[in-house]
């Protein structure tokens, strides 16, 4: 029997499971979709499970996400979401603690794709992705840990 163990100097994109044939580090994904249930401490609740480190929410599942600048975001940071863009309507990025807007080129990227979004702290973007997920809407969202 596998167990899953997390070290806090480990890339947050990875998961790391001890097997009884060694370590295996694999990216951190959650195959399917589920409501966020706590955020804070650089990190989120779902699912019964933890995770250290921002996340993105897509049709897909809930993967790790690791923005190469968090303050200053990029079309290439959405690339896994924009390769789901047929399945979603509108984007909730959680921004950190504090509302910043999304840069113009990424507005433009998701408004080519046909996504509407909408940056917010990520405490907000919680808690609306939360409700759109139980109405069964189209929606994904991009979450930075907030401390």
């Amino acid at each position: 029997m596998a167990a899953r163990r997390s070290r806090p100097d480990a890339p947050a994109r990875r998961g790391l499971t001890v097997t009884g044939k060694g370590i295996v580090i694999r990216e951190a994904h959650f195959p399917g979709r589920a409501p966020i249930e706590a955020y804070g401490n650089g990190g989120f609740r779902f699912a019964d499970m933890s995770h250290r480190g921002s996340l993105m929410c897509l049709p897909s599942g809930i993967h790790g996400w690791e923005p190469a600048n968090p303050l200053a975001l990029t079309a290439a940071d959405f690339d896994r979401l924009l390769a789901e863009a047929g399945k979603v309507e509108i984007l909730l990025v959680g921004m950190g603690r504090d509302l910043r807007p999304l840069p113009a080129a990424l507005r433009a990227a998701l408004k080519a794709a046909g996504i509407a979004s909408d940056p917010m702290s990520t405490g907000a973007a919680v808690r609306t992705y939360n409700v759109l997920l139980a109405e069964d809407r189209a929606v994904a969202a991009a979450l930075i840990a907030v401390d």
